[in-house]
């Protein structure tokens, strides 16, 4: 049954143009060919690259980040058996019902409860620290993959005449560079993959295993079918625009605000010009339109544009995320990431809020007894 399946799956009417055949990319003459079996280093490398990570975390990171005053942060949470109990076997987000019970068992006030589950829930969010580790790992990363990419690219005349990404299609050798530029980029994906468990959970969580997970395909399905030179194109107008918004992030935990505001300028500019110009008017053009200059359309033609359209759909998605935080930005002066849970700020606010109003109180209290007192001492006059 499995080899039924491998033989229909690598049908050459799937992934190839009509009349050409597997044989017909055999290596010969000192060129090579992609070969889908050399995609399964990236699992291993995805590893390699994972244990680099958290070296670069703890030895280049870490101390990057206390030079920022970014400090390990540990939120106390005062020791309640019964709240415990409930937090972990019942649900860490109790009804009203539930807290008036819990109030009435520990003795405590409503307030007190939902102030304990709050600061209970915030103690397992991810420190500031590691959001900064993780963003500085990601923006040494897409530097140097986009800094490759360029180094790989600026060379080749596909880069300036699209005819030239489907010039002799699917007769084209592999390129060194293309070969490491692809293996990298994959195995960096998957080990975001790998990671997604462990690194901070975001509301766009799902979202980000779709983008992940399409990545993936689309660059196995390219490399499969020798898309390699417009599998380049879409790699790096991608990574172009991801190191600025990684370098705000930075930023933003070390509380640089305007540093980190005039980064997310410059990301938003430079992501809505290479998603929404340069890629449906490029990109997409020269997969959709360019090739029905060359060939007929076939199965991996089809499939190749649908997956690239998907891309684009998730393009709308983070950009209508972005919008969101530059009108934050701009009215109310301050970025902050939409897709965060504001739980922890909202617990900031209130404790602001319970200050004021203590602060309020002991002066309502300082003015009523300076009230009495004039009053004893007036009384004591007569």
């Amino acid at each position: 049954m499995f080899w039924m399946f491998k033989e229909w799956f690598w049908l050459e009417r799937f992934w190839l143009p009509p009349m050409i055949k597997w044989s017909d990319l055999e290596d010969h003459d000192g060129l090579v060919f992609v070969k889908p079996s050399h995609l399964y280093i990236t699992i291993p490398y995805a590893f390699l690259l994972l244990i680099i990570r958290r070296v670069f975390e703890n030895f280049v990171a870490s101390p990057l980040a206390k030079s920022f005053g970014i400090k390990e942060t540990f939120r106390k949470v005062t020791p309640n058996t019964v709240l415990e109990s409930f937090f972990k076997h019942s649900t860490r987000r109790p009804l009203q019902t539930d807290i008036y019970g819990l109030a009435k068992k520990c003795n405590l006030t409503e307030r007190q409860v939902e102030r304990w589950f709050r600061s209970r829930r915030n103690q397992e969010r991810p420190s500031r620290l590691k959001k900064f580790q993780e963003a500085c790992w990601r923006f040494a990363f897409y530097l140097i993959i986009t800094v490759a990419g360029i180094a790989f690219l600026y060379d080749k005349p596909w880069l300036y005449d699209l005819g030239e990404v489907w010039n002799g299609y699917p007769k084209q050798p592999l390129l060194p560079s293309q070969y490491w530029y692809y293996i990298l980029e994959m195995s960096f994906y998957w080990s975001l993959l790998f990671r997604l468990g462990f690194d901070v959970k975001r509301k766009d969580f799902l979202a980000h295993i779709i983008h992940h997970l399409a990545a993936i395909s689309l660059m196995s399905f390219s490399w499969c079918a020798n898309y390699i030179r417009s599998g380049t194109l879409v790699m790096i107008v991608h990574d172009v625009a991801d190191i600025w918004l990684e370098s705000a992030k930075m930023f933003s935990y070390a509380g640089w605000t305007q540093t980190c505001n005039a980064l997310f300028f410059i990301f938003s500019a430079i992501f809505f010009i290479s998603r929404f110009i340069v890629f449906p008017f490029w990109i997409l053009y020269c997969t959709l339109i360019i090739p029905m200059y060359y060939l007929e359309p076939f199965f991996s033609y089809i499939f190749l544009n649908l997956q690239l359209i998907i891309l684009q759909v998730l393009h709308l998605y983070w950009g209508y995320y972005i919008l969101k935080m530059l009108n934050r930005c701009i009215f109310m002066k301050d970025i902050q990431d939409v897709r965060s849970d504001d739980e922890e700020e909202e617990e900031e606010e209130e404790e602001e809020e319970e200050v004021t109003k203590g602060k309020e109180m002991d002066c309502l209290k300082n003015g009523l007894g300076a009230e009495r007192h004039l009053i004893h001492n007036g009384q004591h006059g007569r």
